[in-house]
């Protein structure tokens, strides 16, 4: 008998459909772009791309579709990295103007094979989309490119007005959720930069791997000492029986509480907590939309929330 927990109905998700869907991924297609909306076969696809809940959201994934690490909670696949596509940018840039979306995500692959870790083309395609319609919003979903705080530096300059980076677990966890090449205090200092910038910083982290609360807990706090604005928490699922086996199932009221902890205890400017949440959800980006467009800087909404 197996002692695998059985999937709860709140995780239960409908399946993408709808004129809106079917508009972004023909776009998405006729363009050759990958999202990791579809890559990591997230569960709100449908949600996010019907744009039920306002203009549709996707969250673009950049430099390929092969990834040079092999973290053992994503779908992503790992290793035959292929060179960059020069016209990526631009290509992105256009299909976020023909699908009409206000608030766009960026996020990649890691590319370890590349001297700075992708850091220029990640920026490239910020500034492009910038270029052609300086009024959307850009959150830039980074990796920790080794620990290059320059390379952190080059996406920060090219205008992103959110930048993240997912600690993804607590720290005794990094391995094995994460690739070795990964780990929580480099993540820590990437976010670091990024607080010390005019860019919002945001991380996420996944829940029912195995972690204890008082680790929950201590992480939150962690990224509440460095300065973090937004933190999402969100169910691990698992892709497929050869990825990390999910520990427990995270009833949606543990959710509820981490949310309050994380802005009642820590002052985030934002939590987004629940099972079906994912480091790029639409109720943050409409919060995090929605203190962009007010016209103040980081500094004061920061400083507003003390």
């Amino acid at each position: 008998m197996s002692s695998r927990p059985r999937k709860p109905e709140w995780l239960k998700s409908r399946p993408p459909s709808g004129e809106r869907f079917t508009e972004i991924r023909s776009t998405l297609r006729d363009r050759g772009l990958h999202t990791v909306c579809e890559e990591a076969n997230c569960p709100n696809l449908g949600e996010c791309w019907s744009g039920r809940n306002g203009p549709g959201t996707a969250t673009f994934m950049l430099m390929g579709e092969r990834c040079s690490r092999g973290c053992n909670f994503c779908d992503v696949e790992t290793g035959g990295m292929e060179p960059l596509d020069p016209d990526e940018p631009a290509s992105v840039a256009e299909a976020v103007g023909e699908i009409g979306l206000e608030y766009v995500v960026l996020t990649s692959v890691d590319r370890d094979d590349l001297a700075d870790g992708g850091a220029a083309h990640f920026a490239e395609t910020v500034e492009e989309i910038k270029r052609r319609d300086p009024e959307v919003l850009v959150e830039a979903l980074i990796p920790d490119f080794r620990g290059d705080l320059d390379a952190v530096e080059r996406v920060i300059e090219a205008g992103a007005d959110v930048v993240a980076h997912n600690v993804e677990t607590v720290e005794r966890l990094q391995w094995p959720v994460r690739d070795r090449r990964a780990g929580y205090e480099q993540s820590l200092s990437v976010l670091e930069r990024v607080v010390d910038s005019e860019a919002y910083a945001k991380t996420s982290l996944m829940l029912g791997v195995g972690e204890y609360d008082h680790e929950v807990y201590r992480t939150l706090s962690d990224l509440s000492e460095i300065g973090v604005d937004v933190v999402t928490l969100g169910q691990y699922l698992q892709p497929s029986r050869s990825h990390l086996e999910v520990f427990e199932y995270v009833h949606p009221d543990v959710f509820d509480v981490w949310k309050r902890v994380a802005e009642g205890e820590f002052g985030f400017l934002y939590c987004a907590s629940g099972p079906m949440v994912r480091s790029s959800f639409k109720a943050g980006e409409l919060f995090v939309e929605a203190l962009l467009r007010d016209g103040k800087t980081v500094s004061e909404a920061r400083a507003a929330a003390e």
